[in-house]
Order: C-alpha cells, then structure tokens, then sequence
C-alpha cells in the first residue's frame, strides 16, 4: 500500500476535478490534496472543515466508490487516488487540534432536534454564525444512526467525543435523553424563545417483514440489536434478513461478539447487493456468508423459511422476480435479526407538519417545512441516505434557515398568532430526494 504522501502527489490536481463533482458537498480535493503537500496541514483541515463539518467522519463511512474514488481520472487508465486516506489523516489531525472560538451571539436562537449527521452538521455552522444552539437527542450521547448505528470497528467513538468538544467549544448545549414531540413540543421550544426550529430526528424505526414469527424471543431487529449488541445472546448461528448496509453491519458484528455462523439472505443476486461492495467483500472476508436469491417466508423457532426468487424478464423489458416454490428450505438460526429497512420515529416534533406517505416530513429542496420557522433536513426527510449526504441536505437547510430568521422583524419572531406562522404561504415542492 502506498503512503497517504504517495496518494497525495499522485492526484492530477485537476482543474475540472471529477471527484468533487461527484461528491454531494462538492469537496475541493485538488486544493486539499495542494495544501497537504505544501505542509499546511491545518490550511487544509480549516478548508475541508469549512466545506464539510463532518469530514472527519465521511472519510471513514462514504461510499467512496460511487463518489470520489469511483470518478477519479485516473480510473480510466490505472489506478484511483484514494483521496480518502489523506482525506481522513488531514480531518482527524484538524478535528483534534483546532480550537474552535464562540462566534458573538447574534441574538437568535436555535433548537435542532436530533443530534445525528443532520444534527451536528445544522449544529455546527448555525453556531458559527452566532446562533444560540440548544441540541436535542433522544439518547444520552451525540452522534445517532453513527454512534448507535454504525459498528464502533467501522467508526471510532472518540471521533464523535471529538465533535462534542467542539459543539462545547463554540457554545452549543447539549440536552440529552429529551424526547421532543412527547412530553416537550415543538410549540414548547417558540414559546420559550427559540426564533427557529431545525428537525433532524432521522430514521430510527425498523420496518418490519410482516411475517409469521417476528415477535419469537430469539428475533431482533438490526437497528436495535446494533444500538446495544451487548444486550442480546445469539448464539452461534444469526441469520439475518436483508442486505443493505445495516444488515452488513449487524452481520458482521455478530461474528465479532462470538457467532460463528452468520447467514445473510439476500432477495436479489450477488450483483443486487444493496450494501456497499467494500463492506460486502469484508463481510466475506469476516466470515460471513450470502445466500441470494432467497425470500424469506416465515420465521420459526428454528430460523427462517425461505423460498427461491428467479429472475424474470418484465413486459417493459426490465427486470422482475417471481417466486419459485419449487425450491425453498430453511437457514437453521439460533438467533434471527431483521434488516429490511427503517422509518421516521413515531413522534413528530411539532402538530400540522405536512408528512409524505411514508411518514417523512415534506420539504422543499432547501429543508422548508409546511411552517415557516421549522426546517428540516436528513433522513427524516428523505429516508436512509449516506452521511455525506445528510451533510449536503443540513447545509441547505442551514442556508435557509439563517435566511429567514435574520429576515423575521422582531415583532414577528415569537407571535405564533401571526398569519405567516400558521402556514398560509406558499407550500412547499415535495420532499428532498424524493
């Protein structure tokens, strides 16, 4: 493997660069890339800081392949520069060197709901421009889906430790165990001063399968089982229901915490993964093993019941899958864990939200909610994405938020009886990334 040095001087430094085209925060690699090699390390950490104030965290969980790694230049003729590395060496040195100074108060304040990627990203940049910040989270410590989500072997706690210091650092306040939507509202938080409200509760709840056998005592969902692995007993055969990133992960956590035979079934072919191909490939690697083409049909005291899926042509000329009852059979699982996908919390942080089908909030491209001073942004808007991404959408909605509450009069800020409070203007285009 080649140094992070060697990766750096073997970037082009193009001036139309195809990776940060590709990359949803439009990260300037080429001027990073310049910056490191020139020594100016903390130049470099305050640029990509600057641009994407979880970089640190990025460089570590994207999906470089579909992003920057996967559109460098240099794949057209050798190998890609794993900007990633030097992405993650420059972020870290920033993230635990800087010191970071609280911006004068602009006398506005601020409650974000939700302390995950949405959170800490809204969090950050509306402190540096004054606001005052009061950050909400249902859990007891920063960081959601990537600290309660995400394996601690794939993202280190202390990079999310670090990002505390810095919220400290520039004034935010932390109030943790705090539901908002229950017991707190979101007419709560005007009443008591806030000029604005930012939602970024994610996506936390699983679906289910709709199966027979859910509720048995040896079946958990992932996103539970990833929240607190040591509260569960699996025994030495998991098999886990679907393939995405989530079900990867728990997957792979199982076989770190004792399991030796962990079985994903995935609905699809080898090729239809929906996890990311990197972790597919260490998941093999780890031991894990994929039976494709299989649906889950029932879950038993003995595992699960699945039937084949064949491939079939569809009369648009796309493809379909149909169920072949001819072949099934059942993965024997001491332990069965759920991964099929995840949805909005039940609790909305403030009445008369407009929501989509799913339960989402409805926004406009910029994270505008049915009501004025309540914006929004990550997957409680456009359901499970990628960190990156949450970043990218929390930036828009941070825009847009400081737009309108420095354009609110004074006199307009806390009167919820005031015509544009009660959602009369115009409703927004849909939700973000639908």
């Amino acid at each position: 493997m080649t140094s992070i040095k060697d990766e750096a001087e073997r970037c082009l430094k193009c001036k139309v660069p195809q990776c940060s085209k590709a990359c949803p925060v439009a990260t300037p690699v080429p001027q990073a890339m310049q910056l490191f090699l020139d020594g100016s390390l903390r130049d470099a950490g305050a640029l990509l800081f600057a641009n994407n104030p979880l970089s640190a965290v990025c460089a570590v969980v994207c999906p470089h392949e579909k992003n920057c790694h996967g559109h460098c230049v240099l794949n057209k003729k050798g190998t890609p520069v794993q900007w990633y590395r030097v992405e993650e060496y420059i972020s870290q040195f920033h993230l635990e060197t800087c010191a970071p100074e609280q911006a004068p108060h602009n006398g506005k304040r601020v409650a974000v709901v939700g302390a995950g990627p949405a959170g800490i990203t809204a969090s950050l940049l509306l402190a540096g421009r004054g606001y005052g910040i009061t950050l909400f989270d249902v859990m007891d410590h920063i960081g959601g889906a990537l600290r309660y989500g995400i394996p601690e072997f794939r993202l280190h706690h202390a990079s999310l430790d670090h990002y505390r210091r810095l919220l400290d650092a520039l004034g935010v306040k932390f109030r943790p165990n705090t539901r908002i939507g229950s017991y707190l509202t979101g007419e709560d938080l005007f009443n008591d001063g806030y000029d604005a409200v930012f939602v970024a509760g994610g996506a936390p709840r699983p679906q289910r399968l709709g199966l027979l056998g859910e509720t048995l005592g040896h079946v958990a969902f992932a996103v539970d089982y990833l929240r607190s692995p040591d509260s569960y007993s699996l025994g030495r055969r998991v098999a886990v229901v679907g393939a995405g990133n989530v079900a990867v992960d728990a997957a792979r956590t199982a076989i770190r915490r004792g399991s030796r035979e962990v079985t994903i079934l995935n609905f699809m072919g080898p090729e239809q993964v929906a996890a990311y191909q990197d972790e597919v490939e260490l998941a093999l690697i780890d031991g894990v093993e994929f039976l494709h083409y299989s649906k889950a049909i029932r879950v038993t005291d003995a595992g699960v019941t699945w039937v084949r899926v064949v491939r079939v042509e569809g009369e648009d000329g796309g493809v379909d899958f149909e169920d072949d009852f001819g072949v099934s059979g059942e993965v024997e699982a001491d332990a069965v864990i759920i991964a099929v996908g995840q949805g909005p919390s039940a609790h909305a942080p403030e009445a008369g939200l407009k929501t989509t089908q799913a339960g989402l909030l409805e926004t406009d491209e910029a994270g505008r909610t049915s009501r004025p001073r309540v914006f929004a942004a990550g997957d409680i808007v456009t359901g499970p994405r990628t960190v990156v991404e949450a970043v990218a959408h929390a930036k828009l909605a941070a825009d847009a938020l400081d737009e309108r509450v420095r354009g609110l009069s004074t006199s307009a800020v806390h009167d919820l009886t005031a015509p544009e409070a009660a959602g009369t203007g115009a409703p927004p285009a849909g939700p973000a990334g639908a």
